[in-house]
């Protein structure tokens, strides 16, 4: 009995195609992940923010960490510091106050759970907590602002 080699060959493929789809599909990524969320994160920060707001400001530093964490630190020509430290679980909304070419980006939390820290300051070394952090921006246009908000709001359910 003669047996088709056609029907073979239509099994190998098949399973060539199927096997090759499965290659493919590993090639595209359906979303952000920690890493992109974080780099993402910290390079709107930093380039949104708006150091020239306050002029007493010798450097700055504002970093969205990946243990969902915003640590901001202000030091000033007289040598006080500021320190302030948002756990973004305990985010509880996010408002824009400004225009496109400079506003501010408030990070409000659902309590007294951002820490306030000043050093070096005239009145004596205060640590405190509030419920707004501040940040002065510019350039954020809604794109950026919104694509922002789902940056932190990754990091605030990151950890529930």
């Amino acid at each position: 009995m003669v047996k088709s080699v056609l029907l073979k060959i239509k099994k190998i493929a098949i399973i060539f195609s199927v096997i090759l789809t499965v290659l493919i599909s590993f090639c595209f990524v359906a979303g952000m992940g920690d890493q992109d969320w974080l780099s993402w994160g910290n390079k709107c920060l930093a380039q949104s923010f708006d150091a020239s707001s306050d002029v007493k400001l010798k450097k700055w530093e504002l970093v969205l960490t990946d243990d969902s964490f915003i640590r901001m630190r202000k030091v000033y020509q007289n040598g006080k510091q500021e320190y302030f430290s948002f756990f973004l679980q305990k985010l509880d909304d996010i408002d824009y106050v400004g225009t496109v070419s400079n506003g501010t980006l408030q990070l409000k939390a659902k309590g007294d759970d951002i820490i306030v820290q000043t050093y070096n300051d005239k009145k004596g070394n205060v640590d405190s907590m509030a419920m707004v952090l501040s940040i002065p921006v510019k350039n954020m246009d809604p794109e950026r602002l919104d694509s922002l908000r789902n940056a932190l709001n990754y990091f605030k359910t990151k950890g529930l």
